[in-house]
């Protein structure tokens, strides 16, 4: 009975439906986190009667047929990038940006990632880093002397140094966005690396034209609606009961055929 497999396959899209669900109420309190979102395509027909075949010699032909669905399979789990609220944290290394764009960072490996995560520090170097210890480009060293550090919607970095009145500016953050930021590949970490369907990464300083602008002492929280996962949990979990039901059912008509005499 073909209803088995179909409905097998549909126990493992809300399978995978939860998993998704999951992630997201798991990363309700992640800095800069985006929700995901599970998408579903139907499988392949089978043809008892194809449409739009012949059914007599005068021509006429059937126009409807008879097709019968095999089941659904995951197509796209994708990455609502919705701006999350912003968090006030006072703390003057936390920035937020608020609009597009995304913080560079350089890897150990001589990588370039990309974060929404602007939980950042100093190094003993005195450069920008994120709370793994990576420099956030391009790289800013703030002095050991500097009594206050002060960061514009620009992204200007100005610092102001023991015995002087007048900020120096000592670098400006960057921005990099992407023509498809929802094709960029998550490593985990609060960190996504560029790939093909993400496109090359454009650079620029904030509140450039397309490119949001930067929030000292705010952070940028979760996107996650928790109402709105634990609605689309419970739908989860109803689909995939109809869809084990469906197993029980085509298992007890198999049951009633055996038992034939």
């Amino acid at each position: 009975m073909r209803s088995l497999d179909i409905a097998g396959t549909g126990m493992q899209a809300q399978q995978t439906n939860v998993e998704v669900i999951s992630n997201n109420i798991a990363n309700m309190t992640t800095t800069g986190f985006k929700r995901r979102r599970a998408e579903f395509q139907d499988l392949i027909y089978q043809n008892l009667r194809r449409v739009g075949s012949s059914s007599s010699d005068n021509g006429s032909v059937l126009p409807a047929g008879a097709q019968v669905g095999l089941g659904v399979k995951t197509a796209a789990i994708y990455r609502i990038s919705e701006q999350g609220n912003l968090q006030q944290t006072s703390n003057s290394l936390d920035l937020a940006v608020q609009g597009n764009g995304y913080f560079q960072v350089l890897l150990p490996s001589g990588e370039t990632a990309y974060t929404r995560d602007g939980t950042f520090g100093l190094s003993p170097a005195g450069e920008i880093v994120t709370a793994d210890g990576y420099v956030v480009q391009p790289g800013i060293t703030i002095p050991s002397n500097a009594a206050n550090v002060t960061i514009n919607p620009a992204g200007v970095v100005q610092v102001t140094v023991s015995g002087q009145t007048v900020p120096q500016t000592v670098g400006t953050l960057q921005l990099a966005i992407f023509p498809n930021e929802a094709g960029l590949d998550a490593q985990g970490d609060n960190l996504f690396v560029q790939s093909a369907a993400s496109g090359n990464a454009v650079t620029g300083n904030p509140g450039l034209p397309g490119f949001g602008t930067v929030m000292q002492g705010f952070i940028e929280t979760s996107n996650v609606n928790v109402v709105s996962e634990i609605t689309s949990l419970i739908t989860a979990q109803r689909a995939y009961e109809m869809n084990s039901r469906v197993i029980t059912t085509s298992d007890q008509m198999l049951s009633t055929l055996t038992n034939l005499r």
